[in-house]
């Protein structure tokens, strides 16, 4: 096989093929990884909301404020 002039013998390939599967599979793991935390990020604010409505706490009115309030 030719590859930018340069003659690559199996033993090349292969570390190229290997190279690409690494890739693959980090690129996987990341995206689950990003998954697993915008997920348990949702998780954690529902639960916080469940404990809250089951305690009877709501957020205080606050009077607007500022400029424009």
């Amino acid at each position: 096989m030719n590859l930018f002039g340069t003659t690559l013998d199996g033993a090349q390939i292969a570390a190229l093929v290997g190279l690409l599967a690494t890739l693959a599979l980090w690129l996987v793991v990341l995206g689950r990884e990003r998954n697993y935390a915008k997920w348990f990020r949702q998780w954690e604010a529902d639960r916080k909301a469940r404990l809250e409505a089951e305690q009877g706490k709501t957020e205080p009115k606050r009077e607007p404020t500022g400029p424009w309030g």
